[in-house]
């Protein structure tokens, strides 16, 4: 783990991702990826199992990201550090909107605000989905130059998550099974077979 960054850096990091994050965490974890993983302070697969960990935790997915990404740059004060600014800029939007709602709230302006942002919100998860679905799913190589040379290739996909993908959905589906227990045995199978 690189540890070349200050505490005041991840704040301000998370800040600003807390700040930016309108559609809940999983757009946080769309930033997370474009401030920490694209400058290298973790690679791409130290990401995701920290998205799988986070998201079979209690709790925000993105704050859970935080708490988990700050812990690992500099322990329990980095956590806790991280955790703050990621919910700070809420905070505070949340105390000045408590402050105005019932003056703005049938506002015109604000209700096209809103209905700009839903979509966006739901692009950039959009986003996420697809790249964690194909993170897990397929071999695809950190070089994309080559990807056009794995089209007729067997090993293009993870046949081993996909059997696991298929055989998760189909009992979820059949048997109506909690989300619960289909994440914790996901976990487990993900820490036997992997």
């Amino acid at each position: 783990m690189n540890c070349d960054v200050s505490l005041f850096w991840l704040f301000c990091v998370f800040f600003y991702i807390g700040l930016f994050t309108i559609g809940g965490g999983l757009v946080a974890i769309s930033l997370m990826q474009q401030t920490i993983v694209e400058r290298g302070l973790v690679s791409t697969e130290q990401f995701y199992n920290m998205i799988a960990i986070s998201e079979s935790t209690p709790g925000p997915v993105g704050v859970n990201m935080a708490t988990f990404l700050g812990y690992e740059f500099y322990g329990i004060p980095g956590a806790i550090i991280t955790s703050f600014a990621e919910v700070l800029p809420s905070l505070i939007t949340i105390l000045i909107i408590a402050r105005f709602i019932i003056k703005f709230g049938n506002c015109k302006s604000v209700r096209t605000v809103f209905n700009v942002l839903r979509p966006a919100g739901t692009g950039m998860i959009f986003v996420v989905a697809v790249q964690m679905f194909t993170n897990v799913l397929l071999n695809v190589p950190e070089d994309l130059n080559v990807l056009c040379t794995l089209a007729g290739r067997q090993d293009l996909f993870n046949w081993m998550s996909v059997a696991f993908y298929l055989l998760f959905f189909f009992f979820r589906k059949k048997f109506k099974i909690h989300p619960f227990f289909v994440v914790i045995a996901g976990a487990v199978c993900g820490m036997i077979f992997y």
